[in-house]
């Protein structure tokens, strides 16, 4: 399966904000996009000429830059991507909002939220890996969508695992109100679709959904 394996840093320095793509080093000052950063010489678009690349301002740049971001923080690939906006466009609602709720409801992203990866890669991982199951049962795809009601939970050994023990211990990330820890936190339900104000990543969805729209 196709997957971005280049380094992660210089899409943060690319968009010009925090994505959160690396764990617990977007929060010290090596993240080179951090206020007070130590690294603050990197802090433009990467590149040999990262440092005299001017954003010209348009629309269409404007609209195409947030649906990177967006695609980048969930961790997909322009025709997962794409194809997920296609199916919420088919949906009734808004489309923008059915694409967040579908990003929210995927598999590794709800490993992530119950805060037993560092980061949604990690959480991806664990899934692939075989150590999530929902309902009891092992899911190794992390594009599965759980659904109301549904019982996410870590397997019995992984419980031990070092990585998990840390990231819950150490990483100060509280279970969003669409789900419900149990079992001491190795475990949540989905008790409801996430709502827009549920979803805190600082997306502007309605510009992803102009961009597609052309």
């Amino acid at each position: 399966m196709a997957r971005y394996t280049g380094p992660v840093c210089r899409l943060c320095r690319r968009e010009r904000t925090k994505l959160y793509l690396k764990g617990e080093r977007c929060f010290t000052l090596k993240c080179p996009v951090s206020e007070n950063s130590d690294r603050q010489t990197r802090a433009f678009p990467p590149g040999m000429h990262g440092r005299d690349r001017q954003r010209q301002g348009s629309e269409y740049l404007t609209q195409l830059r947030e649906k990177q971001k967006a695609r980048r923080i969930y961790g997909l690939l322009e025709k997962q991507f794409r194809n997920l906006y296609e199916e919420a466009n088919r949906r009734p609602g808004i489309t923008g909002t059915n694409l967040l709720q579908f990003l929210e409801l995927r598999l590794d992203n709800v490993a992530y939220r119950a805060g037993w990866g560092s980061s949604r890669a990690q959480a991806r991982q664990f899934v692939r890996h075989g150590h999530v199951s929902v309902n009891a049962k092992r899911v190794t795809i992390p594009s599965y969508r759980v659904r109301p009601g549904d019982v996410v939970a870590l397997k019995g050994v992984t419980r031990d695992n070092f990585n998990v023990r840390r990231n819950l211990d150490i990483m100060d990330r509280s279970v969003p109100g669409w789900l419900e820890k149990g079992e001491d936190g190795f475990a949540v339900t989905v008790r409801v679709v996430p709502q827009r104000e549920q979803i805190d990543e600082s997306i502007r969805e309605q510009l992803i959904v102009e961009l597609y729209s052309k």
